[in-house]
């Protein structure tokens, strides 16, 4: 009797990248790593399989009768059963059978790979070759006869073949063959003999003139150097301890908060670096004539008047001067200086195109950051427990710090999984659920009401407070009276902010919604309303020039000082909001409740998003407005950070943040960002800019600062006229900036898909899982009934 075949599980094909083995750390890299041996012998499987069930045939006639009588013959001992094709099929599905492959086979499939992969890196392609150059088919089956062939052999050849691999490649395919590891020692330490062989061997055909040492010696110390330099890329990242400190005591929930702050100080970094290259850095070596500013106070760090009005940080300080401008004979017969000036720099064109780089380097992020947000949190918030228990753990790490902040880390991890599992198993009545929505209908409601109100008060309040600026001048108050009483209105706008939020926190209580994502969407949202609808009343005031400003100072100098002093005010508030509503708070529940208050990351994230808004805003009216939004998140990080580490606990229901960072860039991008660029446009294309400052004085608009500049290069140089037919089809129309928008939003869509397919397809495949696990449950009975 032969022995008992093995039956292979059929399994989906996947894809492969070209020289690229699947990592360790994925749970896929095991499975697909049996992929191709089981492929390759399926068909003598089930060769075997149809020799045994010859044999059995021949053993047994009682089975070749009906299914009845072969069941009579099944139930008396010693006897049988002979199985269908269907039955055989059935069995070859279940995965228990893909266990227990033999080493030597193992070993031959990963030696026939690591051949492949070098022939593949190495080897022209086929049709540069000759005919009789061209390999033969037996060159691809290094086990033709696997029983002529010892474990020995096997094993020799695969260390020739890892041999010839590179060192990378040649790890990953140590790391995923499918063998014990006493086994994968035994390969190692016999490539590493091979290898010291072959150096051995290498030495006699050293160099032996002092050139090609030293040439060897070079080379040796640049590859050194050059790995060194990628190990300290990593810890060289910024806040690189701290965030790992921060996750492991409080959670990816928290985490977020200052991975959104970290991508916000990139973006101001970007727009600093290029309006600090061609603009505020060329007009501080070319000062414009202007009459001497009034004495530094001290006044002007927080209203932004005053010292600051004549200065670098606002739009009217610019001259609309044209640098190293060629020079035109005069009507009288002047001539031009011999050496001619180098190439001319125009200010007001520079400031415009530096101001739209900005922006577009800005979208650019942007588009990548939610790209990748969208592909990390793909099916990372479904059930990774078994993941997490048993492949987790980074044993490279050693240090005693790191150990224990990687346990703590993972621990947290752990929790937000279970918490996540719990919230999901959660089930309401109707009347529960009836009961809720009643409550969550009358919290919106309100919440709407609050937005109203508070929109219908600033609105009033800033009309009064135009009344008052007027009154003041009028009078001829002091310089200290009228520069406070421009701080009244973002007073009042950032105290509406700081203590709006607290009263949505109370409708949340009320709400008592048990997922606390759901919890920390909804407070976000609620926030958003109210910060969108205030900026936006803000936005047309400054337009309109009818509450802000006077008619005879420079109005964009004015709505620069209005937008600084909402910025500075916002950082003042979330310091008080830091000090009385997180130190004051603790003290207080520590007293009474013996426990910390939690972080609120719906409320801090919001404040964050309102102050890049207020960035973005003011970007062409405040050139350096970047550079004080980078002072303020810089300090924000360390103060959030300290208070966060003396002041809060981790969240009492830890939830997992798999989706915050792409919800966060998500509203960061199409809310704000595309508000401020409407905002933006708008003042470029359609708003007079101001007769008596700034770089585009005297035109009609902003944007006919490029058009006058196409018209003079067509005037002195004729030659390149094809330059004003592009401005002329492609700047000037509309279509190409429709065309534009609808390619970045299609583009948008279709990622949009491909991660919801996915997600789909991680499903399918967790299900497929479940369903293979449900088929070994019913082997494992089938076998039970026969040993009964």
């Amino acid at each position: 009797m032969s022995q008992p075949p093995s039956i292979t599980l059929h399994v989906l094909e996947g894809t492969e990248s070209d020289g690229q083995e699947p990592s360790p750390d994925n749970e896929r890299a095991l499975h697909t790593s049996f992929h191709q041996l089981i492929l390759e012998q399926s068909s003598l499987i089930e060769a075997g399989l149809e020799l045994e069930m010859e044999e059995r045939d021949r053993e047994s006639p009682a089975c070749l009768a009906p299914p009845e009588a072969c069941a009579a013959a099944w139930a008396e001992p010693g006897q049988c059963p002979g199985y269908t094709s269907t039955s055989l099929q059935i069995l070859a599905s279940m995965p228990s059978r893909t266990i227990g492959r033999s080493l030597g086979a193992i070993i031959s499939q990963y030696c026939n790979r690591t051949a492949r992969l070098r022939r593949r890196s190495s080897r022209p392609p086929l049709q540069q070759l000759s005919r009789a150059a061209r390999p033969s088919l037996r060159q691809y089956d290094l086990e033709t006869d696997p029983a002529s062939t010892t474990l020995e052999d096997k094993r020799s050849l695969l260390v020739k073949e890892l041999l010839s691999l590179s060192p990378y490649q040649r790890s990953q395919m140590l790391l995923t063959l499918p063998i014990s590891l006493a086994e994968k020692r035994t390969l190692r330490r016999q490539v590493n003999r091979q290898r010291g062989i072959l150096r051995q061997r290498a030495q006699h055909w050293a160099p032996s003139s002092p050139c090609g040492w030293s040439i060897v010696y070079i080379s040796l110390s640049c590859r050194g150097l050059w790995y060194r330099l990628l190990s300290l890329l990593r810890t060289a990242q910024p806040w690189h301890y701290t965030l790992k400190q921060i996750s492991g005591r409080f959670g990816s929930s928290v985490l977020s908060y200052f991975l959104f702050l970290k991508t916000l100080l990139m973006f101001n970094f970007f727009s600093f670096l290029i309006l600090l290259a061609f603009v505020v850095a060329l007009q501080a070596v070319y000062p414009p004539t202007s009459a001497s500013p009034p004495p530094f106070t001290g006044l002007e760090l927080l209203t932004g008047a005053g010292y600051f009005t004549h200065s670098l940080l606002y739009y009217g300080y610019y001259s609309n001067i044209t640098l190293n401008e060629p020079c035109t004979p005069g009507p009288k017969g002047s001539t031009c200086p011999p050496t001619a000036p180098s190439f001319p720099y125009n200010m007001p064109l520079a400031y415009l195109f530096s101001v739209g780089v900005s922006f577009l380097v800005t979208c650019i992020l942007l588009m990548y950051c939610v790209f990748c947000s969208f592909r990390e949190s793909v099916g990372s918030s479904m059930g990774d427990l078994a993941i997490k228990v048993f492949c987790a753990w980074d044993f490279k790490v050693i240090q005693r710090r790191s150990v224990k902040l990687q346990c703590e880390n993972f621990c947290t991890q752990l929790k937000e999984l279970l918490a996540e599992q719990r919230s999901r198993s959660h089930s309401q009545s109707l009347y529960q659920h009836l009961r809720h929505c009643i409550v969550v209908l009358l919290a919106w409601t309100l919440t709407l009401g609050s937005v109203l109100g508070c929109t219908l008060a600033v609105h009033h309040f800033s009309k009064y407070m135009h009344v008052v600026q007027q009154e003041q001048r009028v009078r001829g108050s002091g310089r200290w009276q009228q520069e406070a009483i421009l701080l009244v209105l973002p007073f009042v706008v950032s105290l509406l902010n700081a203590l709006m939020p607290h009263l949505y926190n109370l409708l949340a209580v009320w709400e008592k919604q048990d997922s606390p994502v759901t919890q920390v969407y909804v407070a976000i949202f609620r926030n958003l309303i109210l910060k969108m609808v205030v900026l936006s009343l803000l936005c047309f005031q400054w337009l309109s020039r009818s509450v802000v400003c006077s008619t005879e100072e420079c109005w964009e100098t004015c709505v620069g000082q209005d937008l600084y002093r909402f910025v500075v005010m916002d950082f003042i508030f979330t310091l008080l909001d830091t000090l009385f509503g997180e130190l004051v708070w603790r003290l207080i529940l520590e007293k009474r409740l013996r426990q910390r208050p939690e972080f609120d990351i719906a409320r801090n994230v919001l404040e964050l998003i309102y102050g890049q808004t207020l960035t973005w805003l003011g970007i062409l009216f405040v050139p350096l407005l970047p550079a004080v939004q980078m002072l303020k998140l810089l300090l924000l990080f360390y103060i959030k950070k300290t208070s966060l580490m003396r002041n809060c606990q981790s969240p009492s229901k830890p939830w997992q943040a798999s989706h915050m960072s792409t919800i966060f860039i998500t509203l960061l991008c199409f809310p704000f960002f595309l508000g401020a660029t409407i905002f933006l446009s708008y003042t470029i294309w359609s708003v007079q800019p101001s007769e008596t400052c700034g770089p585009f004085r005297g035109l009609e608009t902003v944007y006919k600062s490029g058009k006058s500049w196409v018209l003079v290069l067509q005037k002195s140089n004729p030659s390149i006229t094809w330059f004003t037919w592009v401005h002329q089809h492609l700047v000037e129309n509309t279509f190409l900036l429709f065309f534009t928008s609808v390619a970045l939003l299609a583009v948008i869509y279709f990622y949009i898909q491909v991660v919801r397919g996915q997600q789909r397809v991680i499903c399918l495949l967790r299900e497929q899982i479940a369903k293979d696990r449900k088929d070994m449950e019913l082997l494992e009975q089938v076998r039970g009934y026969r040993n009964d």
